[in-house]
């Protein structure tokens, strides 16, 4: 985990202002990898007390746009948000509970993957969304 010092050399380093709520979301993101919006809120809260929600918004579109986190909205999900950036990999989500994962990406470098037809597009990223059940809620359905 990240220190407040990396935190302030990584927003730095893509000349950004150093502030509280900035640190304070990069740290919950970075604890609570693929939350949603109203969790980073509970989590930024919680270290900093007062902080509207259109701050956090703010922060973590800046961040996003910094390229410091990514944003993710698997289909039927809300926005979530990492901290693991640059890498192209991607997700497996579970269809039951909406648990997500990180799995990595299977083919070398980006884009992981060759379009068919890239129709004169020049393709810099593959998202791929692996869909199924995670080991609880097997679990589970198998004790019902």
């Amino acid at each position: 985990m990240p220190t407040a010092s990396d935190f302030e050399r990584m927003l730095r380093g893509v000349s950004l202002r150093v502030t509280a709520p900035r640190i304070a979301v990069l740290s919950a993101v970075h604890e609570h990898p693929h939350a949603d919006t109203d969790s980073i809120i509970g989590v930024v809260r919680q270290n900093l007390g007062a902080v509207s929600h259109q701050a956090v918004y703010d922060v973590l579109r800046a961040l996003t746009g910094a390229g410091l986190l990514r944003r993710i909205e698997p289909q039927g999900s809300v926005a979530r948000y990492e901290a693991r950036v640059g890498d192209n990999h991607h997700h497996v989500v579970c269809r039951s509970c909406g648990a997500i994962a990180d799995v990595d990406c299977s083919v070398g470098s980006a884009p992981c993957l060759d379009a068919s037809d890239d129709h004169g597009f020049v393709i810099d990223e593959a998202e791929v969304i692996y869909w199924g059940t995670c080991p609880e809620c097997t679990t589970a359905a198998k004790s019902s």
